[in-house]
């Protein structure tokens, strides 16, 4: 009888199992998660190996900075933010990309070649001038010609457009300064499963960075 109960416990083991290993190695699709969750996630859950992240972003930082980009670091340096004016990017009210947006944005590309090494953000904003609607459909169709762009010259598997119309301003829009500010494209560069593994495993060894 005990062989019995073993016999079934093996066979129910073996059932199971394969279901339990798909759930965890079904990936999230970083296209479902919000802003937020794609800002958040992956984490990096070991302080060493967060360290590592936070040494090479904070060198890609500098390298971007010293490109005269803008350039901010986010969730303890692991995450770099650049940003671009809209003006830089298109004509006032305009959702065609400028020949000046697309040399602004071409440095951008190499951060796509290895894919699995970053996830690429692109978060359009603009002022409050003019309705909710109005303000939604320009960004979304502002960043939708940014992807559009990056996907004719690099690959887009990692990249997720979002667009925030007037909801996230830098500044009080209530004057010509100020909604110039708010109106802009984010570009967040977060660490991906490539770099994240690389570090577990001593060394970033991708060399993306311009001294």
């Amino acid at each position: 009888m005990k062989k019995i109960h073993i016999l079934i416990l093996v066979l129910v083991t073996c059932l199971v199992m394969p279901t339990e290993l798909q759930a965890r190695k079904k990936k999230v699709d970083i296209y479902d998660l919000s802003l937020d969750d794609n800002l958040e996630t992956p984490e990096i859950d070991n302080a060493k190996q967060s360290q590592k992240v936070q040494d090479y972003q904070y060198d890609v930082a500098v390298s971007l900075k010293k490109q005269n980009y803008d350039v901010e670091l986010m969730r303890d340096n692991e995450v770099i933010v650049v940003t671009l004016p809209a003006g830089q990017l298109f004509a006032p009210n305009d959702t065609v990309l400028s020949e000046l947006g697309m040399v602004s944005l071409k440095p951008m590309l190499k951060y796509l070649a290895n894919p699995g090494f970053y996830k690429m953000l692109l978060v359009m904003h603009s002022d409050n001038t003019g309705s909710k609607k109005y303000t939604e459909a320009l960004t979304r169709a502002r960043v939708n010609a940014v992807f559009d762009w990056i996907d004719e010259n690099a690959s887009v598997d990692f990249v997720v457009p979002y667009a925030l119309g007037d909801t996230d301003p830098l500044e009080d829009n209530n004057s010509m300064e100020h909604r110039k500010h708010n109106r802009r494209l984010e570009i967040y560069l977060v660490p991906e499963e490539v770099m994240i593994n690389q570090a577990k495993k001593g060394k970033i060894n991708i060399k993306l960075i311009q001294k």
